[in-house]
Order: structure tokens, then C-alpha cells, then sequence
């Protein structure tokens, strides 16, 4: 799954145990711009490094996994919890500032024909 929006918050890396660490990324996301989502993100392991070169405002396309899994507490109550798990992270490139294609000259369709002695 991906999706497109602006980054609003960077987290820290949280280091849950000796091996395993995780961070998170919170995208403002403006399919309605009058009621922007707030979506959290995370990512994992060596994964914590995606988020490493962004800042606030700055446009991405992030690619993740939807994953759910059950809970019980001590008195049997399951409960159930979903993630967005980063893999990919794409920065957008701003169009608007970008430099103009760069094209041929013109040529001038007025100007006399060159000889050439091409068969065809």
C-alpha cells in the first residue's frame, strides 16, 4: 500500500530490547485539505534509518504493510491492534521550483533547403 503526504513529526529510535528497535513517522495526510489525517507510521530495525534525512513539511510517498494482531489482557479481554509498517520511503520532488526541460533551438522553416544526396 502507499500513500501520499506531508511530514509533520519525526520520532525518535526506541530501543525495545537488545535486538529489536522501532521509530515513528507521523504523516499529514489531506485528502480532504479542509480535514487533514493525522496517520502514524512506523518503522523497524533497519528500516529506522528511512526517516533519517526528512523533515517537517517535507512531501513523501510511503510505502507500508497493514498489520493486525490480537491482545488478552490478565482478566481473557482480547483486544486487537493494527500498524503501518514502513518499507519504502519516497521523497516527492517539488515541481513548481524545478528548472524548465531543456528543449532544441528552434529551427527556421523559412530558410533555404540544404543539398543533400540522400537516395531517398
Amino acid at each position: 500500500m502507499e500513500i501520499k503526504g506531508k511530514v509533520h513529526e519525526i520520532g525518535a529510535i526506541q530501543q525495545v530490547s537488545e535486538t529489536f528497535k522501532k521509530r515513528d513517522l507521523i504523516i499529514e495526510y489531506a485528502e480532504n485539505p479542509t480535514y487533514p489525517e493525522y496517520i502514524r507510521f512506523e518503522a523497524l530495525q533497519d528500516k529506522t534509518a528511512l526517516f533519517d534525512t526528512l523533515k517537517p513539511g517535507d512531501e513523501v510517498e510511503v510505502s507500508f504493510n497493514l498489520r493486525g494482531r490480537p491482545w488478552t489482557n490478565k482478566e481473557g479481554v482480547t483486544s486487537y491492534f493494527n500498524s503501518l509498517v514502513v518499507w519504502r520511503l519516497t521523497a516527492l520532488t517539488n515541481t513548481a521550483g524545478a528548472a524548465a526541460p531543456q528543449y532544441a533551438p528552434p529551427v527556421d522553416l523559412n530558410a533555404p533547403a540544404e543539398e543533400d544526396d540522400l537516395p531517398f
